[in-house]
């Protein structure tokens, strides 16, 4: 075995340990009754590598198959965990909920039709089969998902919400996560089938993974620190004011 290979078990298999640190700390602490989506998600993460870790080395043709059927699931559990932080952000002001969910469902069309016309005319010369597919999958995904957290951001900017909160941690992960998702699987569809290459990209992106997993940890390990609103200098996008306004409409 190489030492790029080894690199890459080792890669392959740390951020999923700290993901049962993650699972623990937040069944202790409560946390994830406040994500059940994150929570979800990272108990499948730890299933599926190792069902993946003993599919490789019982029966390496089931591989590409249990990764692309993980990939799927994955994918729709990350959407969901992309919904639930917009929930989360808004959830002390109704009526700004309303509008999240509303402008979380235009973003996902958009976004999705971009994704979807990028898959099907941007060249590749990759291998055939499930991986093929599933690396497509992944691409097309990432780009849906990194402009829902791009969105989700900005509106975060905008209404002056604290970024020293557990959900900012877990967004920033995901939009870590999403962007170089998005480079990996779109470089290794062009390079082909050169294991070496192959073996490259995923101990890039699997060390890339291990530094979201550990920006999740920090930031649930911490206090939740909100700080209180400064009265001299309140920002000009009053999020009560918002929320009246917004109910008063929606209720005349």
């Amino acid at each position: 075995m190489t030492a790029l290979r080894m690199l890459w078990y080792l890669l392959w298999i740390a951020p999923h340990v700290l993901q049962v640190m993650i699972v623990n700390l937040m069944y202790r602490r409560g946390l994830y009754k406040r994500f059940p989506a994150f929570f979800v998600y990272t108990i499948f993460e730890i299933l599926q590598v190792g069902v993946l870790l003993a599919a490789s080395q019982v029966k390496r043709g089931l591989y590409p198959t249990l990764y692309a059927d993980g990939l799927a699931i994955s994918t729709a559990i990350r959407f969901w965990v992309i919904y639930e932080l917009y929930i989360y952000f808004f959830r002390h002001y109704p009526s700004l909920s309303i509008s999240a969910r509303t402008l979380f469902r235009a973003t996902t069309v958009a976004l999705l039709l971009l994704a979807v016309g990028l898959a099907i005319f941007a060249p590749s010369v990759g291998p055939d089969g499930p991986l093929r597919v599933a690396y497509t999958l992944d691409r097309t995904v990432s780009i849906l998902q990194g402009g829902l957290l791009i969105v989700l951001f900005l509106f975060s900017k905008y209404f002056a919400l604290s970024w020293r909160t557990h959900g900012f941690g877990i967004a920033l992960g995901l939009g870590i996560f999403a962007c170089v998702e998005l480079a990996t699987s779109a470089v290794w569809l062009q390079l082909g089938t050169m294991e070496s290459h192959r073996i490259l990209i995923n101990v890039m992106g699997q060390a890339v993974y291990l530094g979201c997993v550990f920006i999740w940890l920090f930031y649930l390990a911490r206090p939740e620190t909100v700080p209180a609103a400064d009265a001299k200098a309140l920002p000009p996008q009053d999020l009560e004011i918002w929320n009246r306004e917004l109910e008063r409409l929606l209720h005349p």
